[in-house]
């Protein structure tokens, strides 16, 4: 028996050279290939919030007493003024409604946010600007320890007054 030989164009010896050309084409695709997996991916992560809100939203401020009679104290950590007046303590949140930002107390107990121009009177009441509502009054309770604590994400109606 004969072999049959493999026509000249199949055989090894005469397959192009891979060059340069060929190598780069193939380097873009994998490139687009893999950017277009990591769109996805990030895309898929959209939904997912990348700020998740405070775990414990609850603060202890220190005991009553530590506090003088129609004082004022500002604690920066928990964005809070707490307020002492005769009949007992009240808190308000030092967070702008409009756009979060941290509104400044002025002379006469104002309060005014220094990015957007809202203005609060003493009590949290808006009293002019771009916010939609007043500053949050915040909810004030006592722990078995006897100090304050204040309930950040707690709102109560302007006005509650804890008596302690």
């Amino acid at each position: 028996m004969s072999e049959t030989k493999a026509p000249l164009e199949s055989s090894e010896r005469f397959k192009p050279v891979a060059t340069r050309r060929d190598f780069l084409g193939l380097a873009a695709a994998w490139s687009a290939v893999a950017a277009f997996v990591m769109a996805m991916l990030g895309a898929m992560r959209l939904p997912m919030p990348s700020v998740f809100p405070e775990s414990n939203s609850r603060a202890k401020l220190g005991r009553p007493a530590a506090f003088a009679k129609n004082s004022t104290t500002y604690f920066p950590k928990q964005r809070l003024w707490l307020f002492r007046g005769e009949d007992g303590f009240h808190a308000l949140s030092s967070v702008c409604p409009h756009l979060g930002c941290i509104v400044e107390r002025k002379e006469g107990g104002q309060f005014s946010c220094p990015c957007h121009g809202s203005k609060f009177d003493v009590e949290g009441n808006l009293t002019g600007g771009p916010a939609p509502k007043g500053l949050v009054s915040v909810e004030l309770t006592v722990s078995p320890e006897g100090q304050l604590v204040a309930d950040t994400l707690q709102e109560v109606p302007r006005g509650t007054v804890l008596n302690a």
